[in-house]
Protein backbone atom coordinates (compact mmCIF):
# COMPACT_ATOMS: atom_id res chain seq x y z
CA UNK A 1 0.00 0.00 0.00
CA UNK A 2 1.32 3.42 -0.96
CA UNK A 3 0.93 5.90 1.89
CA UNK A 4 1.07 9.60 1.14
CA UNK A 5 3.53 11.45 3.36
CA UNK A 6 2.14 14.03 5.77
CA UNK A 7 4.02 17.28 6.27
CA UNK A 8 3.43 20.27 8.52
CA UNK A 9 4.36 23.91 8.05
CA UNK A 10 7.87 23.66 9.54
CA UNK A 11 8.89 20.31 8.04
CA UNK A 12 11.39 21.69 5.53
CA UNK A 13 14.05 19.12 6.43
CA UNK A 14 11.66 16.20 5.92
CA UNK A 15 10.42 17.59 2.63
CA UNK A 16 13.95 18.30 1.42
CA UNK A 17 14.99 14.72 2.14
CA UNK A 18 11.83 13.11 0.72
CA UNK A 19 11.83 15.01 -2.58
CA UNK A 20 15.58 15.51 -2.97
CA UNK A 21 15.24 19.29 -3.06
CA UNK A 22 17.86 21.50 -1.34
CA UNK A 23 16.29 22.95 1.79
CA UNK A 24 17.53 26.47 1.11
CA UNK A 25 15.87 26.50 -2.32
CA UNK A 26 12.37 25.84 -0.94
CA UNK A 27 10.04 28.83 -0.57
CA UNK A 28 8.03 28.12 2.57
CA UNK A 29 4.41 29.08 2.05
CA UNK A 30 3.46 26.61 4.79
CA UNK A 31 4.94 28.12 7.96
CA UNK A 32 2.93 31.40 7.95
CA UNK A 33 6.00 33.45 8.91
CA UNK A 34 6.44 37.13 7.99
CA UNK A 35 8.31 37.19 4.64
CA UNK A 36 10.35 40.23 5.70
CA UNK A 37 12.33 38.03 8.06
CA UNK A 38 13.83 39.29 11.28
CA UNK A 39 13.95 43.06 11.65
CA UNK A 40 17.30 44.53 10.54
CA UNK A 41 17.22 46.88 13.50
CA UNK A 42 16.70 44.01 15.92
CA UNK A 43 19.55 42.07 14.30
CA UNK A 44 21.95 44.99 14.63
CA UNK A 45 21.15 45.79 18.25
CA UNK A 46 20.99 42.16 19.32
CA UNK A 47 24.36 41.30 17.78
CA UNK A 48 26.02 44.00 19.87
CA UNK A 49 24.47 42.79 23.12
CA UNK A 50 25.22 39.08 23.07
CA UNK A 51 27.03 39.37 26.37
CA UNK A 52 23.61 39.36 28.09
CA UNK A 53 23.70 35.56 27.93
CA UNK A 54 26.27 35.72 30.74
CA UNK A 55 23.56 36.95 33.11
CA UNK A 56 20.29 35.49 34.31
CA UNK A 57 17.20 37.25 32.99
CA UNK A 58 15.05 39.16 35.43
CA UNK A 59 12.92 36.46 36.99
CA UNK A 60 9.82 38.66 36.73
CA UNK A 61 10.66 39.90 33.19
CA UNK A 62 9.58 43.33 34.36
CA UNK A 63 10.90 45.36 31.44
CA UNK A 64 9.57 42.92 28.83
CA UNK A 65 6.13 42.78 30.44
CA UNK A 66 5.99 46.58 30.38
CA UNK A 67 6.87 46.55 26.68
CA UNK A 68 4.14 43.97 26.04
CA UNK A 69 1.68 46.03 28.10
CA UNK A 70 2.40 49.13 26.06
CA UNK A 71 2.22 47.23 22.77
CA UNK A 72 -1.09 45.57 23.64
CA UNK A 73 -2.48 48.53 25.62
CA UNK A 74 -2.98 46.45 28.76
CA UNK A 75 -1.58 46.61 32.29
CA UNK A 76 1.79 44.84 32.66
CA UNK A 77 0.35 43.26 35.81
CA UNK A 78 -1.90 41.19 33.55
CA UNK A 79 1.00 39.79 31.47
CA UNK A 80 2.91 36.52 31.72
CA UNK A 81 5.73 35.51 29.37
CA UNK A 82 6.78 32.02 28.41
CA UNK A 83 8.86 29.76 26.22
CA UNK A 84 6.65 30.24 23.19
CA UNK A 85 2.86 30.22 23.28
CA UNK A 86 3.16 26.42 23.30
CA UNK A 87 4.38 26.48 26.90
CA UNK A 88 1.54 28.78 27.91
CA UNK A 89 -1.06 26.60 26.16
CA UNK A 90 0.26 23.64 28.14
CA UNK A 91 0.31 25.54 31.44
CA UNK A 92 -3.16 26.98 30.92
CA UNK A 93 -4.73 23.58 30.19
CA UNK A 94 -2.80 21.93 33.02
CA UNK A 95 -3.92 24.49 35.58
CA UNK A 96 -7.54 24.74 34.42
CA UNK A 97 -7.88 20.91 34.58
CA UNK A 98 -11.01 20.99 32.39
CA UNK A 99 -13.41 18.07 32.56
CA UNK A 100 -15.10 19.08 29.31
CA UNK A 101 -13.58 21.31 26.61
CA UNK A 102 -15.10 22.84 23.50
CA UNK A 103 -12.75 23.58 20.59
CA UNK A 104 -13.78 25.80 17.70
CA UNK A 105 -12.61 23.82 14.69
CA UNK A 106 -11.02 23.04 12.34
CA UNK A 107 -7.97 24.45 14.06
CA UNK A 108 -4.40 24.05 15.30
CA UNK A 109 -3.75 20.48 16.50
CA UNK A 110 -1.63 21.48 19.52
CA UNK A 111 -4.76 22.22 21.56
CA UNK A 112 -6.05 18.68 21.19
CA UNK A 113 -2.60 17.24 21.82
CA UNK A 114 -2.24 19.09 25.11
CA UNK A 115 -5.77 18.16 26.15
CA UNK A 116 -4.98 14.50 25.44
CA UNK A 117 -2.58 14.54 28.42
CA UNK A 118 -5.50 15.33 30.72
CA UNK A 119 -8.82 13.58 31.33
CA UNK A 120 -10.75 16.31 29.55
CA UNK A 121 -13.48 15.29 27.15
CA UNK A 122 -12.98 17.11 23.84
CA UNK A 123 -15.92 18.41 21.87
CA UNK A 124 -15.80 20.39 18.61
CA UNK A 125 -17.95 23.09 17.14
CA UNK A 126 -17.45 22.88 13.38
CA UNK A 127 -17.19 26.03 11.31
CA UNK A 128 -19.12 25.54 8.08
CA UNK A 129 -17.43 25.97 4.67
CA UNK A 130 -20.85 26.70 3.16
CA UNK A 131 -20.89 29.98 5.08
CA UNK A 132 -17.23 30.74 4.41
CA UNK A 133 -16.23 29.38 7.84
CA UNK A 134 -17.87 32.41 9.44
CA UNK A 135 -19.16 31.73 12.94
CA UNK A 136 -22.92 31.44 13.42
CA UNK A 137 -22.80 33.40 16.67
CA UNK A 138 -26.32 32.61 17.90
CA UNK A 139 -25.98 28.89 17.28
CA UNK A 140 -22.56 28.91 18.92
CA UNK A 141 -23.89 30.69 22.01
CA UNK A 142 -26.51 27.95 22.32
CA UNK A 143 -23.77 25.32 22.14
CA UNK A 144 -21.99 27.00 25.04
CA UNK A 145 -24.87 26.12 27.35
CA UNK A 146 -23.73 22.48 27.42
CA UNK A 147 -21.55 22.66 30.51
CA UNK A 148 -18.01 23.33 29.27
CA UNK A 149 -15.16 24.15 31.65
CA UNK A 150 -12.89 25.42 28.87
CA UNK A 151 -13.43 26.95 25.43
CA UNK A 152 -10.55 27.21 22.97
CA UNK A 153 -10.66 29.70 20.11
CA UNK A 154 -7.95 30.61 17.60
CA UNK A 155 -8.70 34.10 16.26
CA UNK A 156 -8.06 34.62 13.39
CA UNK A 157 -8.38 30.90 12.97
CA UNK A 158 -5.79 28.52 11.56
CA UNK A 159 -6.28 27.11 8.89
CA UNK A 160 -9.49 28.88 7.78
CA UNK A 161 -8.21 32.48 8.18
CA UNK A 162 -11.72 33.37 9.36
CA UNK A 163 -12.24 35.82 12.18
CA UNK A 164 -14.51 36.59 15.12
CA UNK A 165 -14.87 40.32 15.68
CA UNK A 166 -14.43 41.85 19.11
CA UNK A 167 -18.14 42.66 19.42
CA UNK A 168 -19.00 38.97 18.96
CA UNK A 169 -16.20 37.91 21.30
CA UNK A 170 -17.72 40.08 23.99
CA UNK A 171 -20.98 38.14 23.64
CA UNK A 172 -19.10 34.84 23.83
CA UNK A 173 -17.21 35.87 26.96
CA UNK A 174 -20.39 37.08 28.61
CA UNK A 175 -22.17 33.75 28.06
CA UNK A 176 -19.07 31.85 29.17
CA UNK A 177 -18.91 33.89 32.36
CA UNK A 178 -22.54 32.99 33.12
CA UNK A 179 -21.69 29.30 32.60
CA UNK A 180 -18.34 29.28 34.47
CA UNK A 181 -16.42 28.58 31.27
CA UNK A 182 -12.85 29.80 30.97
CA UNK A 183 -11.78 30.86 27.47
CA UNK A 184 -8.37 30.54 25.83
CA UNK A 185 -8.06 32.89 22.84
CA UNK A 186 -5.03 32.27 20.65
CA UNK A 187 -4.27 35.52 18.80
CA UNK A 188 -1.13 34.34 17.01
CA UNK A 189 -2.36 35.92 13.77
CA UNK A 190 -4.33 38.92 15.06
CA UNK A 191 -1.62 41.42 14.12
CA UNK A 192 -2.02 40.52 10.44
CA UNK A 193 -5.68 41.62 10.44
CA UNK A 194 -6.72 44.66 8.44
CA UNK A 195 -8.17 46.25 11.59
CA UNK A 196 -6.55 44.80 14.71
CA UNK A 197 -8.80 46.75 17.09
CA UNK A 198 -11.93 45.11 15.63
CA UNK A 199 -10.43 41.63 16.08
CA UNK A 200 -8.38 41.50 19.27
CA UNK A 201 -9.83 40.67 22.68
CA UNK A 202 -7.16 42.76 24.42
CA UNK A 203 -9.65 45.60 24.85
CA UNK A 204 -11.91 43.23 26.85
CA UNK A 205 -9.27 42.33 29.44
CA UNK A 206 -10.54 44.79 32.06
CA UNK A 207 -14.17 43.75 31.57
CA UNK A 208 -13.80 39.97 31.88
CA UNK A 209 -11.57 37.81 34.06
CA UNK A 210 -12.63 34.47 32.56
CA UNK A 211 -10.21 34.38 29.64
CA UNK A 212 -6.58 34.59 28.60
CA UNK A 213 -5.23 35.89 25.30
CA UNK A 214 -2.12 34.17 23.96
CA UNK A 215 0.32 35.63 21.43
CA UNK A 216 3.95 35.26 20.39
CA UNK A 217 6.62 36.61 18.07
CA UNK A 218 7.00 33.55 15.83
CA UNK A 219 4.76 34.62 12.96
CA UNK A 220 4.37 38.41 12.85
CA UNK A 221 7.94 39.16 13.92
CA UNK A 222 9.47 36.22 12.02
CA UNK A 223 11.17 34.79 15.10
CA UNK A 224 9.92 31.22 15.66
CA UNK A 225 13.35 30.14 16.91
CA UNK A 226 13.29 32.72 19.70
CA UNK A 227 10.46 30.86 21.47
CA UNK A 228 8.88 33.94 23.02
CA UNK A 229 5.20 33.84 23.85
CA UNK A 230 3.02 35.82 26.20
CA UNK A 231 -0.40 35.61 27.80
CA UNK A 232 -2.71 38.33 29.10
CA UNK A 233 -5.52 37.92 31.64
CA UNK A 234 -7.07 40.08 34.35
CA UNK A 235 -7.59 37.05 36.59
CA UNK A 236 -4.80 37.66 39.07
CA UNK A 237 -5.51 34.44 40.95
CA UNK A 238 -5.18 32.34 37.80
CA UNK A 239 -2.11 34.28 36.69
CA UNK A 240 -0.46 33.58 40.05
CA UNK A 241 -1.38 29.91 39.76
CA UNK A 242 0.19 29.60 36.32
CA UNK A 243 3.35 31.41 37.42
CA UNK A 244 3.67 29.15 40.45
CA UNK A 245 3.81 26.08 38.20
CA UNK A 246 5.98 27.61 35.48
CA UNK A 247 9.65 26.64 35.32
CA UNK A 248 11.78 29.59 36.58
CA UNK A 249 13.54 31.56 33.84
CA UNK A 250 11.65 29.68 31.13
CA UNK A 251 12.54 32.52 28.74
CA UNK A 252 16.23 33.16 28.10
CA UNK A 253 17.99 36.53 28.30
CA UNK A 254 18.34 36.98 24.54
CA UNK A 255 14.65 36.30 23.91
CA UNK A 256 13.61 38.72 26.66
CA UNK A 257 15.86 41.48 25.30
CA UNK A 258 14.93 40.85 21.65
CA UNK A 259 11.23 40.84 22.50
CA UNK A 260 11.41 44.38 23.79
CA UNK A 261 13.18 45.51 20.63
CA UNK A 262 10.64 43.84 18.35
CA UNK A 263 7.58 45.28 20.02
CA UNK A 264 9.04 48.79 19.83
CA UNK A 265 10.12 48.57 16.17
CA UNK A 266 7.26 50.61 14.69
CA UNK A 267 8.87 50.90 11.24
CA UNK A 268 9.05 47.13 10.89
CA UNK A 269 5.50 46.70 12.18
CA UNK A 270 4.12 49.23 9.69
CA UNK A 271 6.12 47.78 6.78
CA UNK A 272 4.83 44.30 7.59
CA UNK A 273 1.24 45.45 7.68
CA UNK A 274 1.54 47.31 4.38
CA UNK A 275 3.05 44.27 2.67
CA UNK A 276 0.58 41.72 4.01
CA UNK A 277 -2.51 43.85 3.46
CA UNK A 278 -1.63 44.76 -0.14
CA UNK A 279 -0.40 41.32 -1.19
CA UNK A 280 -3.25 39.47 0.49
CA UNK A 281 -5.76 41.61 -1.40
CA UNK A 282 -3.96 41.06 -4.71
CA UNK A 283 -3.64 37.29 -4.15
CA UNK A 284 -7.32 36.92 -3.32
CA UNK A 285 -8.26 38.79 -6.49
CA UNK A 286 -5.99 36.63 -8.68
CA UNK A 287 -7.01 33.35 -7.07
CA UNK A 288 -10.68 34.10 -7.61
CA UNK A 289 -10.02 34.14 -11.35
CA UNK A 290 -9.03 30.46 -11.25
CA UNK A 291 -11.66 27.82 -12.00
CA UNK A 292 -12.27 24.71 -9.91
CA UNK A 293 -11.53 26.27 -6.51
CA UNK A 294 -13.30 28.13 -3.72
CA UNK A 295 -11.26 30.95 -2.23
CA UNK A 296 -12.22 31.92 1.31
CA UNK A 297 -11.92 35.38 2.81
CA UNK A 298 -8.69 35.81 4.77
CA UNK A 299 -8.10 37.82 7.95
CA UNK A 300 -4.69 36.29 8.73
CA UNK A 301 -1.52 36.19 6.62
CA UNK A 302 -2.60 32.96 4.93
CA UNK A 303 -5.32 31.88 2.53
CA UNK A 304 -7.37 28.68 2.46
CA UNK A 305 -8.75 27.30 -0.80
CA UNK A 306 -10.89 24.27 -1.56
CA UNK A 307 -10.22 22.22 -4.68
CA UNK A 308 -13.14 21.04 -6.82
CA UNK A 309 -11.40 19.74 -9.93
CA UNK A 310 -12.29 16.05 -10.43
CA UNK A 311 -9.36 13.71 -9.88
CA UNK A 312 -7.18 16.39 -8.23
CA UNK A 313 -6.52 16.12 -4.50
CA UNK A 314 -4.96 18.51 -2.02
CA UNK A 315 -1.88 16.28 -2.02
CA UNK A 316 -1.66 16.55 -5.82
CA UNK A 317 -1.57 20.34 -5.58
CA UNK A 318 0.93 20.19 -2.72
CA UNK A 319 3.21 17.86 -4.68
CA UNK A 320 2.98 19.88 -7.89
CA UNK A 321 4.03 22.99 -5.97
CA UNK A 322 6.85 21.39 -3.99
CA UNK A 323 8.37 20.00 -7.19
CA UNK A 324 8.61 23.65 -8.26
CA UNK A 325 10.32 24.56 -4.99
CA UNK A 326 7.22 25.95 -3.26
CA UNK A 327 5.94 24.40 -0.04
CA UNK A 328 2.26 24.85 0.77
CA UNK A 329 0.14 23.02 3.36
CA UNK A 330 -2.04 20.06 2.48
CA UNK A 331 -4.81 20.46 5.07
CA UNK A 332 -5.92 16.82 5.11
CA UNK A 333 -4.63 16.35 8.66
CA UNK A 334 -6.85 19.06 10.18
CA UNK A 335 -9.75 17.70 12.20
CA UNK A 336 -13.23 18.82 11.11
CA UNK A 337 -12.03 19.79 7.63
CA UNK A 338 -13.60 17.44 5.12
CA UNK A 339 -12.73 17.84 1.46
CA UNK A 340 -9.68 18.85 -0.52
CA UNK A 341 -8.11 21.97 0.99
CA UNK A 342 -4.70 23.63 0.82
CA UNK A 343 -3.38 26.62 2.76
CA UNK A 344 -0.55 28.99 1.92
CA UNK A 345 0.75 32.20 3.42
CA UNK A 346 1.41 35.60 1.90
CA UNK A 347 5.02 36.08 0.84
CA UNK A 348 6.72 38.72 -1.34
CA UNK A 349 5.10 39.86 -4.59
CA UNK A 350 7.30 37.76 -6.89
CA UNK A 351 6.95 34.62 -4.79
CA UNK A 352 3.17 35.06 -4.60
CA UNK A 353 2.90 35.49 -8.36
CA UNK A 354 4.97 32.34 -8.88
CA UNK A 355 2.73 30.35 -6.55
CA UNK A 356 -0.45 31.51 -8.26
CA UNK A 357 0.96 30.41 -11.61
CA UNK A 358 1.85 27.06 -10.09
CA UNK A 359 -1.70 26.58 -8.81
CA UNK A 360 -3.11 27.56 -12.20
CA UNK A 361 -0.90 24.92 -13.80
CA UNK A 362 -2.58 22.19 -11.75
CA UNK A 363 -6.12 23.47 -11.61
CA UNK A 364 -6.56 25.68 -14.64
Amino acid sequence: MNTKPEFHGSDLEKISEYYGIPRDSIISFGANVNPLGLSKRVKAVLSSHLDIISSYPDREYTSLRHAIGEYCQVSPSHVIVGNGSTELISLLIEQRCPRKTLILGPTYSEYARELSFSDSKQDYYHLNPETGFRLDINDFLSKLQNGYDLLIICNPNNPTSSVIETTEMRRILSVCRENNTFVMIDETYAEFSADIASVTAMSLIEDFDNFMVLRGVSKFFAAPGLRLGYGVTSSQSFLAQVKEHQIPWSLNSIAAFAGELMLQDTDYIEETRRLILSERTRMLEELRKINNITVYDAAANFILIQIHKPGVSAFDVFEACIKQGMMIRDCSSFQCLEGEYVRFCVMGRDENARLIEGIKGVLG
